[in-house]
Protein backbone atom coordinates (compact mmCIF):
# COMPACT_ATOMS: atom_id res chain seq x y z
CA UNK A 1 0.00 0.00 0.00
CA UNK A 2 1.87 3.40 -0.97
CA UNK A 3 1.66 6.32 1.37
CA UNK A 4 -0.74 8.48 -1.20
CA UNK A 5 -3.11 5.56 -0.86
CA UNK A 6 -3.40 5.17 2.77
CA UNK A 7 -3.78 8.96 3.12
CA UNK A 8 -6.81 8.72 0.45
CA UNK A 9 -8.31 6.31 2.24
CA UNK A 10 -8.17 7.84 5.36
CA UNK A 11 -10.24 10.56 4.22
CA UNK A 12 -12.84 8.31 2.14
CA UNK A 13 -13.37 7.10 5.67
CA UNK A 14 -13.48 9.92 7.18
CA UNK A 15 -15.91 11.18 4.96
CA UNK A 16 -18.17 8.20 5.53
CA UNK A 17 -17.90 8.81 8.53
CA UNK A 18 -19.54 12.29 8.74
CA UNK A 19 -22.02 11.70 6.28
CA UNK A 20 -23.10 8.95 8.64
CA UNK A 21 -22.97 10.81 11.89
CA UNK A 22 -24.60 13.60 10.24
CA UNK A 23 -27.58 11.24 8.84
CA UNK A 24 -27.46 10.09 12.59
CA UNK A 25 -27.88 13.34 14.48
CA UNK A 26 -29.98 15.14 11.48
CA UNK A 27 -32.01 12.54 10.05
CA UNK A 28 -34.76 12.86 8.98
CA UNK A 29 -33.99 16.72 8.32
CA UNK A 30 -35.45 20.39 9.34
CA UNK A 31 -38.35 21.32 7.22
CA UNK A 32 -39.48 25.07 6.39
CA UNK A 33 -42.80 26.24 5.23
CA UNK A 34 -41.37 25.80 1.91
CA UNK A 35 -40.39 22.45 2.38
CA UNK A 36 -43.97 21.27 3.76
CA UNK A 37 -45.18 22.79 0.85
CA UNK A 38 -43.29 20.52 -1.71
CA UNK A 39 -43.85 17.79 0.45
CA UNK A 40 -47.85 18.21 -0.11
CA UNK A 41 -47.47 18.70 -3.71
CA UNK A 42 -45.71 15.14 -3.67
CA UNK A 43 -48.06 13.65 -1.85
CA UNK A 44 -51.22 14.88 -3.54
CA UNK A 45 -49.61 14.46 -7.44
CA UNK A 46 -50.69 18.30 -7.98
CA UNK A 47 -47.59 20.54 -8.35
CA UNK A 48 -46.53 24.09 -9.18
CA UNK A 49 -44.26 26.20 -10.33
CA UNK A 50 -43.77 28.38 -7.11
CA UNK A 51 -40.98 26.55 -6.31
CA UNK A 52 -39.52 24.28 -8.89
CA UNK A 53 -41.18 21.43 -9.50
CA UNK A 54 -38.04 18.65 -9.82
CA UNK A 55 -37.51 18.79 -6.23
CA UNK A 56 -41.33 17.99 -5.51
CA UNK A 57 -40.96 15.69 -8.25
CA UNK A 58 -37.89 13.86 -7.03
CA UNK A 59 -39.45 13.84 -3.47
CA UNK A 60 -42.69 11.87 -4.97
CA UNK A 61 -40.44 8.95 -5.67
CA UNK A 62 -40.12 8.66 -1.62
CA UNK A 63 -43.73 9.19 -0.79
CA UNK A 64 -44.30 7.59 2.45
CA UNK A 65 -40.52 7.85 3.72
CA UNK A 66 -40.76 11.53 4.65
CA UNK A 67 -37.87 13.70 4.16
CA UNK A 68 -35.47 11.06 5.01
CA UNK A 69 -34.33 10.54 1.65
CA UNK A 70 -34.08 13.93 0.26
CA UNK A 71 -31.76 14.69 3.04
CA UNK A 72 -29.62 12.14 2.54
CA UNK A 73 -29.29 12.97 -1.04
CA UNK A 74 -28.38 16.49 -0.88
CA UNK A 75 -26.12 15.17 2.26
CA UNK A 76 -24.56 12.58 0.08
CA UNK A 77 -23.59 15.79 -2.30
CA UNK A 78 -22.44 17.62 0.38
CA UNK A 79 -19.47 14.90 1.84
CA UNK A 80 -19.02 13.38 -1.78
CA UNK A 81 -18.35 16.70 -3.22
CA UNK A 82 -15.69 17.35 -0.22
CA UNK A 83 -14.55 14.35 0.27
CA UNK A 84 -13.66 13.82 -3.38
CA UNK A 85 -11.70 17.31 -3.34
CA UNK A 86 -9.98 16.37 -0.26
CA UNK A 87 -9.03 12.86 -1.09
CA UNK A 88 -7.53 14.44 -4.65
CA UNK A 89 -5.33 16.36 -2.36
CA UNK A 90 -4.48 15.06 0.27
CA UNK A 91 -1.15 13.45 -0.83
CA UNK A 92 0.41 16.50 -1.58
CA UNK A 93 -1.27 19.00 1.00
CA UNK A 94 -2.50 16.70 3.93
CA UNK A 95 -3.31 20.03 5.85
CA UNK A 96 -6.04 21.71 3.46
CA UNK A 97 -7.30 18.21 2.63
CA UNK A 98 -8.64 18.51 5.96
CA UNK A 99 -9.03 21.97 5.75
CA UNK A 100 -11.75 21.04 3.04
CA UNK A 101 -13.61 18.28 5.10
CA UNK A 102 -13.64 21.32 7.66
CA UNK A 103 -15.45 23.51 5.82
CA UNK A 104 -18.75 20.63 5.81
CA UNK A 105 -18.37 21.27 9.51
CA UNK A 106 -18.67 24.76 10.05
CA UNK A 107 -21.83 24.61 11.86
CA UNK A 108 -24.31 27.05 10.07
CA UNK A 109 -23.85 25.96 7.02
CA UNK A 110 -23.77 22.45 7.86
CA UNK A 111 -27.03 23.36 9.79
CA UNK A 112 -28.83 24.90 6.42
CA UNK A 113 -27.15 21.61 4.24
CA UNK A 114 -29.41 19.37 7.04
CA UNK A 115 -32.21 21.39 6.18
CA UNK A 116 -34.77 19.96 3.37
CA UNK A 117 -34.73 23.10 0.91
CA UNK A 118 -34.19 23.67 -2.46
CA UNK A 119 -31.26 25.58 -1.82
CA UNK A 120 -29.66 22.69 0.23
CA UNK A 121 -30.57 20.62 -3.09
CA UNK A 122 -28.75 22.47 -4.85
CA UNK A 123 -25.49 23.03 -3.06
CA UNK A 124 -25.62 19.31 -2.47
CA UNK A 125 -26.14 18.74 -6.34
CA UNK A 126 -23.00 21.57 -7.27
CA UNK A 127 -21.15 20.72 -5.02
CA UNK A 128 -21.09 16.59 -5.70
CA UNK A 129 -20.15 17.35 -9.23
CA UNK A 130 -17.20 19.41 -8.12
CA UNK A 131 -15.95 16.43 -6.75
CA UNK A 132 -16.07 14.03 -8.96
CA UNK A 133 -14.53 16.91 -11.81
CA UNK A 134 -11.78 17.44 -8.66
CA UNK A 135 -11.29 13.88 -8.60
CA UNK A 136 -9.76 14.10 -12.25
CA UNK A 137 -8.45 17.80 -12.27
CA UNK A 138 -6.75 18.53 -9.14
CA UNK A 139 -4.90 15.09 -9.53
CA UNK A 140 -3.49 16.30 -13.02
CA UNK A 141 -5.87 13.75 -14.42
CA UNK A 142 -8.04 13.60 -17.73
CA UNK A 143 -12.03 13.24 -16.59
CA UNK A 144 -13.03 10.54 -18.32
CA UNK A 145 -16.55 10.62 -20.42
CA UNK A 146 -18.97 8.84 -17.71
CA UNK A 147 -17.81 11.25 -15.07
CA UNK A 148 -18.50 14.16 -17.56
CA UNK A 149 -21.65 12.88 -17.70
CA UNK A 150 -22.64 12.19 -13.97
CA UNK A 151 -21.50 16.27 -13.16
CA UNK A 152 -23.31 17.42 -15.84
CA UNK A 153 -26.39 15.27 -14.57
CA UNK A 154 -25.59 16.93 -10.95
CA UNK A 155 -25.43 20.18 -12.65
CA UNK A 156 -28.67 20.04 -14.95
CA UNK A 157 -30.68 19.07 -11.32
CA UNK A 158 -28.81 21.96 -9.65
CA UNK A 159 -29.98 24.82 -12.35
CA UNK A 160 -33.41 23.57 -12.21
CA UNK A 161 -33.83 23.34 -8.57
CA UNK A 162 -33.21 26.92 -7.97
CA UNK A 163 -34.54 29.30 -10.28
CA UNK A 164 -31.39 31.33 -10.39
CA UNK A 165 -29.15 28.72 -10.23
CA UNK A 166 -28.47 29.16 -13.77
CA UNK A 167 -26.07 32.08 -12.75
CA UNK A 168 -23.66 29.53 -10.92
CA UNK A 169 -24.04 26.37 -12.81
CA UNK A 170 -23.19 28.43 -16.26
CA UNK A 171 -19.93 30.36 -14.88
CA UNK A 172 -18.84 27.08 -13.01
CA UNK A 173 -19.27 25.47 -16.21
CA UNK A 174 -17.65 27.73 -18.45
CA UNK A 175 -14.70 28.01 -16.59
CA UNK A 176 -13.88 24.15 -16.20
CA UNK A 177 -13.99 23.95 -19.87
CA UNK A 178 -10.52 24.61 -21.51
CA UNK A 179 -11.26 27.72 -23.77
CA UNK A 180 -10.59 31.02 -24.33
CA UNK A 181 -12.24 33.78 -22.41
CA UNK A 182 -14.61 35.05 -26.04
CA UNK A 183 -15.80 31.30 -25.69
CA UNK A 184 -16.11 30.89 -21.98
CA UNK A 185 -18.17 34.42 -22.08
CA UNK A 186 -20.28 32.84 -24.82
CA UNK A 187 -20.31 29.86 -23.10
CA UNK A 188 -22.64 31.64 -20.04
CA UNK A 189 -24.12 33.66 -22.35
CA UNK A 190 -25.38 30.45 -24.29
CA UNK A 191 -26.46 28.50 -21.22
CA UNK A 192 -28.01 30.89 -19.49
CA UNK A 193 -30.43 32.12 -21.91
CA UNK A 194 -31.51 28.45 -22.76
CA UNK A 195 -32.00 27.74 -19.46
CA UNK A 196 -34.12 30.78 -18.80
CA UNK A 197 -35.97 29.83 -22.06
CA UNK A 198 -36.18 26.10 -21.85
CA UNK A 199 -37.01 26.30 -17.61
CA UNK A 200 -40.53 27.06 -18.20
CA UNK A 201 -41.50 24.39 -20.83
CA UNK A 202 -39.77 21.97 -18.32
CA UNK A 203 -41.47 22.61 -15.37
CA UNK A 204 -45.13 23.38 -16.93
CA UNK A 205 -45.08 20.77 -19.78
CA UNK A 206 -42.37 18.15 -18.81
CA UNK A 207 -42.98 18.28 -15.08
CA UNK A 208 -46.87 19.17 -15.04
CA UNK A 209 -46.56 22.23 -12.78
CA UNK A 210 -49.18 24.57 -13.15
CA UNK A 211 -48.43 28.49 -12.86
CA UNK A 212 -48.36 30.15 -9.61
CA UNK A 213 -47.62 33.81 -10.48
CA UNK A 214 -43.99 33.62 -9.18
CA UNK A 215 -42.95 35.00 -11.89
CA UNK A 216 -44.52 38.33 -11.51
CA UNK A 217 -43.01 38.62 -8.11
CA UNK A 218 -39.94 40.43 -9.22
CA UNK A 219 -41.64 42.65 -12.13
CA UNK A 220 -43.99 43.96 -9.10
CA UNK A 221 -41.30 44.50 -6.26
CA UNK A 222 -39.17 46.42 -8.41
CA UNK A 223 -41.99 47.90 -9.44
CA UNK A 224 -43.38 49.30 -6.35
CA UNK A 225 -40.34 49.93 -4.96
CA UNK A 226 -39.55 52.80 -7.88
CA UNK A 227 -43.19 54.24 -7.12
CA UNK A 228 -43.05 54.70 -3.71
CA UNK A 229 -39.69 56.35 -4.47
CA UNK A 230 -40.44 59.06 -7.68
CA UNK A 231 -44.42 58.99 -6.50
CA UNK A 232 -47.01 59.79 -9.05
CA UNK A 233 -46.11 58.86 -12.62
CA UNK A 234 -49.21 57.32 -15.01
CA UNK A 235 -45.92 55.31 -17.04
CA UNK A 236 -45.76 53.17 -13.45
CA UNK A 237 -49.00 51.76 -14.35
CA UNK A 238 -50.10 52.35 -10.13
CA UNK A 239 -52.71 55.10 -9.41
CA UNK A 240 -51.69 57.65 -7.37
CA UNK A 241 -53.91 56.45 -4.76
CA UNK A 242 -52.29 53.38 -4.88
CA UNK A 243 -49.01 54.67 -4.59
CA UNK A 244 -50.05 56.41 -1.44
CA UNK A 245 -51.16 53.45 0.22
CA UNK A 246 -48.38 51.37 -0.88
CA UNK A 247 -46.18 54.08 0.62
CA UNK A 248 -48.13 54.44 4.11
CA UNK A 249 -48.30 50.84 4.98
CA UNK A 250 -44.75 50.36 3.98
CA UNK A 251 -45.37 47.57 1.85
CA UNK A 252 -41.78 47.91 0.41
CA UNK A 253 -39.18 46.22 2.31
CA UNK A 254 -35.84 45.90 1.32
CA UNK A 255 -35.58 42.69 3.44
CA UNK A 256 -38.56 40.90 1.27
CA UNK A 257 -41.06 40.98 -1.35
CA UNK A 258 -43.60 39.30 1.07
CA UNK A 259 -45.58 42.22 2.51
CA UNK A 260 -46.24 42.76 -1.06
CA UNK A 261 -47.59 39.65 -1.49
CA UNK A 262 -49.73 38.96 1.88
CA UNK A 263 -53.73 39.60 1.67
CA UNK A 264 -52.88 40.75 5.32
CA UNK A 265 -50.81 43.49 4.63
CA UNK A 266 -50.55 44.34 1.02
CA UNK A 267 -51.86 41.89 -1.61
CA UNK A 268 -55.52 43.05 -2.27
CA UNK A 269 -53.47 46.47 -3.53
CA UNK A 270 -51.75 44.93 -6.31
CA UNK A 271 -54.45 41.91 -7.29
CA UNK A 272 -55.40 43.27 -10.58
CA UNK A 273 -52.12 42.07 -11.73
CA UNK A 274 -52.61 38.72 -11.18
CA UNK A 275 -54.73 38.55 -13.95
CA UNK A 276 -51.59 40.05 -16.37
CA UNK A 277 -49.33 37.66 -17.97
CA UNK A 278 -45.78 38.02 -16.41
CA UNK A 279 -44.59 39.38 -19.63
CA UNK A 280 -47.37 42.92 -19.65
CA UNK A 281 -45.50 43.41 -16.26
CA UNK A 282 -42.10 43.93 -17.30
CA UNK A 283 -43.32 45.65 -20.14
CA UNK A 284 -43.98 48.32 -17.73
CA UNK A 285 -40.99 47.88 -15.12
CA UNK A 286 -38.50 48.34 -18.67
CA UNK A 287 -39.37 52.10 -19.63
CA UNK A 288 -39.72 52.45 -15.31
CA UNK A 289 -36.03 51.70 -15.09
CA UNK A 290 -35.38 53.68 -18.00
CA UNK A 291 -37.15 56.68 -17.09
CA UNK A 292 -36.10 56.55 -13.35
CA UNK A 293 -32.43 55.17 -13.21
CA UNK A 294 -31.93 56.19 -10.03
CA UNK A 295 -35.03 55.32 -7.84
CA UNK A 296 -34.72 51.62 -9.38
CA UNK A 297 -30.96 51.72 -8.93
CA UNK A 298 -31.91 52.76 -4.89
CA UNK A 299 -34.27 49.70 -4.96
CA UNK A 300 -32.21 47.29 -6.24
CA UNK A 301 -29.08 48.37 -3.90
CA UNK A 302 -31.15 48.40 -0.28
CA UNK A 303 -31.97 45.19 -0.99
CA UNK A 304 -28.76 44.56 -1.77
CA UNK A 305 -27.30 45.74 1.52
CA UNK A 306 -29.91 43.70 3.46
CA UNK A 307 -29.22 40.28 1.59
CA UNK A 308 -25.30 40.89 1.13
CA UNK A 309 -25.41 42.01 5.11
CA UNK A 310 -23.52 44.87 4.92
CA UNK A 311 -25.26 47.96 6.73
CA UNK A 312 -27.57 45.91 8.74
CA UNK A 313 -28.20 45.18 12.80
CA UNK A 314 -27.36 42.57 14.81
CA UNK A 315 -29.69 39.71 14.73
CA UNK A 316 -30.71 40.35 10.94
CA UNK A 317 -33.20 37.66 10.67
CA UNK A 318 -32.85 34.24 8.50
CA UNK A 319 -29.46 33.73 8.88
CA UNK A 320 -29.69 31.31 11.72
CA UNK A 321 -30.67 27.64 10.82
CA UNK A 322 -34.25 26.12 11.92
CA UNK A 323 -34.57 24.98 15.37
CA UNK A 324 -37.82 22.74 14.73
CA UNK A 325 -39.90 22.03 11.73
CA UNK A 326 -42.57 23.67 10.49
CA UNK A 327 -45.90 21.98 11.86
CA UNK A 328 -47.52 19.74 9.74
CA UNK A 329 -50.46 17.73 9.45
CA UNK A 330 -48.72 15.44 6.56
CA UNK A 331 -46.26 12.90 9.33
CA UNK A 332 -43.46 14.55 8.85
CA UNK A 333 -41.24 14.58 11.71
CA UNK A 334 -38.02 16.61 12.72
CA UNK A 335 -34.41 15.59 14.50
CA UNK A 336 -33.95 15.21 18.10
CA UNK A 337 -31.88 16.87 21.21
CA UNK A 338 -28.59 16.56 19.53
CA UNK A 339 -29.79 18.48 16.41
CA UNK A 340 -31.36 20.97 18.20
CA UNK A 341 -28.25 21.47 20.72
CA UNK A 342 -26.36 22.02 17.09
CA UNK A 343 -28.57 24.65 15.40
CA UNK A 344 -28.64 26.34 18.95
CA UNK A 345 -24.56 26.52 18.35
CA UNK A 346 -25.24 27.73 15.19
CA UNK A 347 -27.32 29.96 15.82
CA UNK A 348 -24.62 31.84 18.04
CA UNK A 349 -22.89 32.53 14.89
CA UNK A 350 -25.20 34.59 12.97
CA UNK A 351 -23.32 38.35 13.21
CA UNK A 352 -19.84 35.95 12.80
CA UNK A 353 -18.61 37.56 9.22
CA UNK A 354 -18.46 34.15 7.87
CA UNK A 355 -22.34 34.56 7.84
CA UNK A 356 -22.49 37.87 5.99
CA UNK A 357 -22.15 37.00 2.05
CA UNK A 358 -20.44 40.38 1.53
CA UNK A 359 -17.81 38.81 2.88
CA UNK A 360 -17.55 36.19 0.71
CA UNK A 361 -18.49 38.55 -2.58
CA UNK A 362 -15.25 40.47 -1.95
CA UNK A 363 -12.90 37.38 -1.17
CA UNK A 364 -14.87 36.01 -4.90
CA UNK A 365 -13.64 38.95 -6.47
CA UNK A 366 -9.98 39.06 -5.39
CA UNK A 367 -9.56 35.18 -5.36
CA UNK A 368 -11.18 35.17 -9.28
CA UNK A 369 -8.45 37.77 -10.13
CA UNK A 370 -5.50 36.03 -8.83
CA UNK A 371 -6.45 32.86 -10.43
CA UNK A 372 -7.42 34.80 -13.61
CA UNK A 373 -10.17 32.36 -13.27
CA UNK A 374 -7.62 29.60 -14.28
CA UNK A 375 -8.03 25.96 -12.72
CA UNK A 376 -11.19 24.71 -10.17
CA UNK A 377 -10.89 27.01 -7.62
CA UNK A 378 -10.85 29.78 -10.28
CA UNK A 379 -13.94 28.03 -11.70
CA UNK A 380 -15.30 28.11 -7.80
CA UNK A 381 -14.65 32.14 -7.50
CA UNK A 382 -16.54 32.93 -10.49
CA UNK A 383 -19.41 30.40 -9.75
CA UNK A 384 -19.77 32.22 -6.57
CA UNK A 385 -19.50 35.60 -8.37
CA UNK A 386 -21.85 34.59 -10.66
CA UNK A 387 -24.74 33.86 -8.14
CA UNK A 388 -24.11 36.88 -5.91
CA UNK A 389 -23.55 39.39 -8.81
CA UNK A 390 -27.62 38.30 -9.79
CA UNK A 391 -28.62 39.38 -6.49
CA UNK A 392 -28.74 42.88 -8.17
CA UNK A 393 -31.12 42.32 -10.49
CA UNK A 394 -32.83 38.99 -9.26
CA UNK A 395 -33.60 38.81 -5.96
CA UNK A 396 -36.81 39.36 -3.24
CA UNK A 397 -35.48 38.08 -0.20
CA UNK A 398 -32.70 37.84 1.73
CA UNK A 399 -32.36 34.64 3.59
CA UNK A 400 -28.58 33.62 4.04
CA UNK A 401 -29.73 29.76 2.67
CA UNK A 402 -29.97 31.44 -0.61
CA UNK A 403 -25.83 32.28 -0.47
CA UNK A 404 -25.06 29.00 0.67
CA UNK A 405 -23.49 27.51 -2.19
CA UNK A 406 -21.37 30.54 -3.28
CA UNK A 407 -20.46 30.78 0.32
CA UNK A 408 -19.01 27.93 0.25
CA UNK A 409 -17.35 27.25 -3.41
CA UNK A 410 -15.54 30.46 -2.21
CA UNK A 411 -14.29 29.37 1.28
CA UNK A 412 -13.22 25.66 -1.56
CA UNK A 413 -11.39 27.91 -3.55
CA UNK A 414 -9.88 29.70 -0.97
CA UNK A 415 -8.53 26.03 0.24
CA UNK A 416 -7.74 25.26 -2.96
CA UNK A 417 -5.65 28.27 -4.38
CA UNK A 418 -4.09 30.09 -1.59
CA UNK A 419 -4.94 33.02 -3.51
CA UNK A 420 -3.28 35.00 -0.54
CA UNK A 421 -0.21 34.28 -2.09
CA UNK A 422 -0.85 35.62 -5.24
CA UNK A 423 -0.84 39.27 -6.65
CA UNK A 424 0.43 41.66 -4.07
CA UNK A 425 -1.28 44.31 -5.17
CA UNK A 426 -4.70 42.54 -5.74
CA UNK A 427 -4.13 40.89 -2.22
CA UNK A 428 -3.62 44.13 -0.81
CA UNK A 429 -6.62 45.49 -2.08
CA UNK A 430 -8.96 42.78 -1.59
CA UNK A 431 -7.63 42.69 2.18
CA UNK A 432 -8.19 46.46 2.19
CA UNK A 433 -12.02 46.08 0.95
CA UNK A 434 -12.33 43.46 3.30
CA UNK A 435 -11.33 45.66 6.31
CA UNK A 436 -13.49 48.33 5.16
CA UNK A 437 -16.62 46.18 4.70
CA UNK A 438 -15.73 44.85 8.20
CA UNK A 439 -15.48 47.88 9.89
CA UNK A 440 -18.95 48.87 8.15
CA UNK A 441 -20.60 45.83 9.56
CA UNK A 442 -18.90 45.74 12.40
CA UNK A 443 -20.24 49.63 13.47
CA UNK A 444 -23.57 48.47 11.99
CA UNK A 445 -24.31 45.30 14.40
CA UNK A 446 -23.01 47.64 17.08
CA UNK A 447 -25.67 50.51 16.61
CA UNK A 448 -28.30 50.27 14.76
CA UNK A 449 -31.44 48.65 16.54
CA UNK A 450 -31.83 45.10 16.68
CA UNK A 451 -35.08 44.13 14.31
CA UNK A 452 -37.93 41.83 14.75
CA UNK A 453 -36.69 38.22 15.29
CA UNK A 454 -40.26 36.98 13.64
CA UNK A 455 -41.61 36.53 10.36
CA UNK A 456 -44.64 38.47 11.57
CA UNK A 457 -42.25 41.55 13.20
CA UNK A 458 -40.78 41.71 9.55
CA UNK A 459 -43.80 41.56 7.38
CA UNK A 460 -45.46 44.58 9.78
Amino acid sequence: MTRAFSHRLRIVIATLVLFALSMLIFAPGYLEYDSVGQYGQALSGRYDDWHPPVMARLWSLFVGHGAGPMLALQLAGWWLGLGGVAAAIVDRRPRAALMVLAIGLVPPWLGWQVTVLKDAQMTGAALAAVGIIGWWRLRERSVPPAAWVAAGLLLTYAALVRANAIFAIAPLVALLMPARWRSRIAIVIGLTLATLILSPVVNHRLLGAKDSGVARTQALYDLAGIAVRVGDDPRLGLSAAEIAEIAAKRCVKPFFWDPLGERTRCGTLLQRFEIMSPGRIYARLAPAIMHHPVAYAEQRLAHGNSTWRLWVPARWPSASPPEASEPNDLGLTQPGRVALTWQRMAGQWVDVPVMWPIVWVILSIGGLAVTRGRGLAGALFGSALGLEASFLVISVASDFRYHLWPVVACALGMVLAKPWRGDRRIVGATLGALGLVLLIGGIARATLPVPPQSYEGMLG
